[in-house]
This record gives C-alpha cells, sequence and structure tokens, in this order.
C-alpha cells in the first residue's frame, strides 16, 4: 500500500469519474446522519469524487426524516432515495442504481458495520487481478473481523453450500461491501430476481456467467452484540432463494437466456386506465400510490359507475385534478353508468392519449417502479403486452391475507402461481388478468378491445386476440408488481373463485386455446374422487369393497398432508384457516368448472358485489 494510504490506486482508476457509494438503509434513524458522516469523511480525506445513495427501504421509523437532514447538509454528495414499502435489500440496491451516476459502484450496508477505510483494498484487488467485481471477504487472510462463534459455523455451513451447487471461485458472497464495474452491475441488475436474503449470491452469480472476472479483498467488520441465534423463517427463506438461485443458474440456465430489452428512444405516454364502482379508500390508495410513480410519463382516466362530487378520490396533500397544473399527472374521470368492467375499459381504451394503456384495478395499487419496470419491454416491436404479479398487501386484514395465501398456494394455482407471488422468472404468458396488464394502444384499438358478451373471463379472450390473433407476445414481469386486495375467506373467496371456475369450465368447450389445459380439470377431478370414495362406504361388506374404502382413505390422508404442509404459517391459526381455504377452493372451484362444462350459455350479468372489501 502506498504512503497515502492506498487512496492514489483509487484516484488512478476513477480517473475523471465518478464513485458512486450504495447504502441500503432500514431502520436506521439515530445513527444514519452520523454513518453518512463517516463514509464522506473517509472518501474526502482520500480525495476521491463520489456520490452517497443511501436507499430508505421502507423503513418508517423517522430515518427518511434523517436522509433528508444528511441530503441538506452534503446537497453535492448526499443523494438519497425512498422506497415506501420495505422490499428487501436486493430491491433496494436495483433502484439506488438506477438514481446512481458513477461508474464504479460500491454496495455498503447502511449500518457501517464494515469500515469504509478498507476501500483501497479493493481498487488495488481490481488492479492486480484486471477483475470487474471486487466482494469483500471474511475468509481473506487480511480480514479483520469480530465475529461470533455460531455465526461463523453458519457462515461456513452456507459457504459449503455456495461452492457445492453454485460453483462460484470466491470464499464469501455474504460480506455487505462490493465494488463493481457499472456495466458489470447494470447487467447483472436487470437479470436478477432475489430481493431479500439470497440476493448477494445471485447478483454475484449472474456477473460470473457473463464472464465477469471477480476478486476479493479483506474487511475490517466490527458486529459488537447485535446478533444473535439465526431464526428458523431467516434459515428457511435464505435455503429456498439459494435453491431458487441453484435450479435458475444450473438447471434453467436462465440467467444467460432472460430477455433484457434495449433501451427505449423516447418515453411513451401510458394511459392507466382505472375501472371501479365509484369513490372508495382503495381508490384514493391507488391514485396516491400513482403519484410516487418513479417513471413520470403518465395520464390516469377513472371510470366510476356515476357522478363522482366534492373532493373524493382526489389526492391528499397533492390533489390531482384536470385544471391543477402542479400535478404530477393529469387525471380524467368518466361516469360510465353501472356497466361491466370490460365496458368502462374499452371507454378508457377510447379516450386514451398514450401509446400504451396500463390496466389496474382500483382495488389494488401500483408498486413506485411498476411503469418503469413494465414500460421499457416496449421498446421490442414483437411484444404487445406486459404484465407482473398482484401480490398480496401486507396492511390486508386476516382474512384476506389468508385468502391471499391460497391463491398463492401452490396445490391451488400450479404453474400459474407467478400471478399472485413475487420473484418468479420472467416468461411469456398468453392469459392474463386486467389487474396488472399493459398493451399497445393501438393494438388494443385494432382488436375493438375487451368482448363485453362475458364476463369474467373478457381477460382470456384479449390476451388471445394479441396471442392468437395477432402474434403478439405478452411478458411478465416479476419486478412490475401491484398489490392487490384480496377477498375474505371464506364467503367472498369462494363467490370469486367460483366465477372463475364456472367460465373457465365454459371456456373449454368454446376457446380451448387457453382453456382446454390439464390443469384446470384437476380441482373436478377431485371431487368427482371425493364423491366416488364416498359411494364405497355405501357399498355391501366384501373385500373389493373394503380394499377400495382403503384406498379411497389413504389418498385422501395424502391429500390432507401435502396440502397441509403447503399452507404452512409459524401462526396456527393462519395454518389451519389457509388449509381449509385450500381444501374449500379445490372443492368449490372443481364443482363450478363441471357446471360450467355442462352449461349451454354463460351468464354474464352486472354483479356489484365484486370488489375487494364488499
Amino acid at each position: 500500500m502506498s504512503g497515502d494510504g492506498g487512496w492514489s490506486c483509487v484516484r488512478e482508476i476513477l480517473g475523471e469519474d465518478l464513485l458512486s457509494v450504495i447504502l441500503p438503509v432500514y431502520r436506521l434513524g439515530d445513527t444514519i446522519g452520523a454513518n453518512l458522516d463517516a463514509v464522506a469523511a473517509c472518501l474526502d480525506a482520500g480525495g476521491v469524487r463520489y456520490e452517497l445513495v443511501p436507499v430508505d427501504d421502507g423503513s418508517g421509523d423517522g430515518t427518511a426524516e434523517a436522509l433528508r437532514r444528511a441530503a441538506a447538509k452534503r446537497p453535492d454528495t448526499v443523494r438519497p432515495v425512498w422506497v415506501e414499502t420495505n422490499a428487501g435489500k436486493g430491491n433496494a440496491l436495483k433502484v439506488g442504481f438506477r438514481a446512481s451516476r458513477g461508474g464504479y459502484v460500491l454496495l455498503l450496508d447502511g449500518d457501517l458495520d464494515i469500515a469504509p477505510t478498507m476501500l483501497p483494498k479493493f481498487f488495488e484487488s481490481m488492479r492486480a487481478h484486471g477483475s470487474d467485481v471486487v466482494v469483500g471477504s471474511k475468509r481473506h487472510p487480511e480480514s479483520n473481523v469480530q465475529y461470533p462463534w455460531h455465526r461463523r459455523l453458519a457462515s461456513a455451513v452456507y459457504f459449503g453450500l455456495v461452492r457445492l451447487f453454485i460453483g462460484l471461485p470466491i470464499t464469501d458472497t455474504q460480506t455487505g461491501m462490493k465494488l463493481f464495474k457499472r456495466r458489470l452491475l447494470g447487467e447483472a441488475l436487470d437479470r436478477m430476481l432475489v430481493k431479500t436474503y439470497a440476493f448477494d449470491l445471485e447478483l454475484l452469480s449472474i456477473a460470473y456467467g457473463r464472464g465477469a472476472k471477480i476478486s476479493e479483498a479483506p474487511v475490517e467488520i466490527r458486529f459488537g452484540g447485535k446478533f444473535g441465534a439465526l431464526k428458523p423463517r431467516t434459515v428457511r427463506d435464505m435455503t429456498m432463494d439459494t435453491l431458487a438461485v441453484f435450479y435458475r443458474l444450473r438447471l434453467l440456465h436462465y440467467y444467460a437466456k432472460v430477455e433484457v430489452p434495449p433501451p427505449l428512444e423516447k418515453p411513451p405516454l401510458v394511459s392507466v386506465v382505472i375501472a371501479c364502482p365509484g369513490p372508495s379508500w382503495m381508490l384514493d390508495e391507488c391514485l396516491t400510490a400513482l403519484a410516487a410513480q418513479t417513471y413520470r410519463n403518465f395520464e390516469v382516466i377513472v371510470l366510476p359507475d356515476g357522478e363522482v362530487k366534492g373532493e373524493r378520490g382526489k389526492v391528499k396533500g397533492d390533489a390531482r385534478g384536470d385544471d391543477d397544473s402542479h400535478s404530477a399527472f393529469h387525471l380524467s374521470t368518466i361516469p360510465t353508468g353501472k356497466v361491466r368492467p370490460a365496458e368502462k375499459r374499452n371507454i378508457g381504451i377510447a379516450e386514451a392519449k398514450g401509446e400504451i394503456v396500463a390496466f389496474i384495478d382500483d382495488d389494488a395499487y401500483p408498486d413506485a417502479h411498476w411503469l418503469e419496470n413494465a414500460v421499457k419491454y416496449f421498446s421490442e416491436p414483437s411484444i404487445g403486452g406486459v404484465g407482473g404479479p398482484g401480490v398480496t398487501p401486507p396492511g390486508d386484514g386476516f382474512l384476506a391475507q389468508a385468502g391471499g395465501r391460497v391463491y398463492a398456494n401452490i396445490f391451488v394455482s400450479g404453474n400459474y402461481r407467478y400471478r399472485y407471488v413475487g420473484g418468479r422468472v420472467r416468461l411469456d404468458v398468453d392469459d392474463y388478468p386486467s389487474c396488472n396488464l399493459l398493451v399497445r394502444t393501438d393494438l388494443l384499438r385494432k382488436i375493438g378491445g375487451y368482448r363485453t358478451d362475458f364476463w369474467p373471463g373478457e381477460d382470456t379472450l384479449l390476451c388471445d386476440a394479441i396471442v392468437l390473433g395477432e402474434h403478439k407476445r405478452i411478458v411478465y414481469d416479476p419486478w412490475a408488481i401491484v398489490y392487490h386486495h384480496r377477498r375474505r375467506l371464506f364467503g367472498p373467496h369462494l363467490r370469486q373463485l367460483g366465477r372463475y371456475g364456472f367460465h373457465r369450465g365454459y371456456f373449454v368447450k368454446r376457446f380451448p386455446a387457453t382453456s382446454c389445459r390439464a390443469s384446470y380439470f384437476v380441482p373436478s377431478l377431485f371431487v368427482l374422487g371425493v364423491l366416488l370414495g364416498c359411494a364405497t362406504f355405501a357399498l355391501p361388506a366384501h373385500p373389493v369393497a373394503t380394499a377400495l374404502r382403503w384406498i379411497y382413505l389413504g389418498v385422501t390422508g395424502f391429500y390432507a398432508v401435502v396440502t397441509l404442509l403447503s399452507s404452512f404459517s409459524l401462526n396456527p391459526f393462519m395454518w389451519l384457516v389457509t388449509w381449509l381455504g385450500v381444501v374449500a377452493s379445490h372443492l368449490w372451484y372443481g364443482v363450478r368448472f363441471l357446471q360450467g362444462l355442462c352449461a349451454s350459455r354463460a351468464p354474464c350479468e352486472y354483479i356489484g358485489r365484486d370488489h375487494a372489501g364488499r
């Protein structure tokens, strides 16, 4: 190391470039100001051109205000970013990267347990090895680490699993200090899916798979007494995330094949269309979330049954309206009368000024990066539509949360679970719901919008027209998230699910291309199996009858065990309610699917109660 502590190497490599330091922050309101001062003092002493990009990951404890004070104190170097809802460290880093400008990016944990004074060692390693990525390693011979024995043991076990399943040529993936050349980090973040526990592993796996040379540097860590025992839930989630990375990397080869669209020449205007019965707290919530979008070039069209009187429906503290010159977006309210959602959306399509129409329900609200993550795909001409998951909001009540867990259950949604759970892989789909769907406006007008002779089911027919009729693709992106309020178990949930089952059964005959699939028949086969199994108990005593009864009891027992395990929750009552919801969903969907399969026509009446919270 040189006489100035190695900072000359840092300045040499940076040249005229900028170092961006991204610091994910969660509930550090009392310390983040001092931590940013410490990082700034270190970099100032080294004579480095830099920016600090702290990302508040929905802390809600005063962290946001502390970051505002830090930015006011150092307006030239501190550029904070806020994430409204806690979404995990991986998401925070992705958001921070978008806001950063430097050609070299340092990822550094905001709690500053890792000393930033070791930064020159990272640049020296980058120069010595010609590397694109340098990771801090607790196992580096020059590292100075105070680390509890049980954490050392857990780290060693995890390192063994990583070497076995992933094969990265490094000794540590989890230490929160990493240096990237910007291009490599951008390419990896574009392909990343994990937001929480194994995001470090995924990030490095993607970079390594794309040819990045990775080296290690020593770190100085003072954990103090903050680290207790690992929680079982943390261990479980870390294990599942790690196995998911292995599956995508080694078996699917997903990261090598995943599509990254070319940049848009200019941001297109998006028309957000919201069909709704009328003003509600959920509509207010949706509009407030739209006001927080990072993508700014959009308008909003709200389609209630009747006139909206008074101030209801405007965003509190930042009113929206046609005549408000300070609006974050232009809002049009168009009364439609008491008609079905498909007819409302067709009115929205006709009124849309944007090149893209984004459909969202009023009982859903978007993630702040919803439009930004979805719109980028429209640079590819073959893509006609984009959809994303509708996950259950964290603030929903107990029975609504249970309803969301039922939809997210592998034995309820099967291969379509990606509609309700974030973190799935990107893929092309041919049937997607309108609670989170963006489509080219000219394409919608060409196919005549939604058909109005079926409800529900109009989403399926629209996607049919896009994919089969116009030969355009619909892409699912797990980062284009909306939060969709669920119907409560059991009545509202089963009422909605029953309508879906009936129309899917009816569509098997009318529109088999996307409805005549084996997975849709499984619940009905389950219902028939239950009925036949019960019938065996009415048979007279006979060895064959006895054998059939035992087979039935064995299959039923196996079903009960696997669905019970799939419904697991640390809350025993939530576990039980979810499991009962899964069983009830199978039975009711199966019955209604058979009714639709046998029906000569499908009803298409207006049902005002089909709305979360009603």
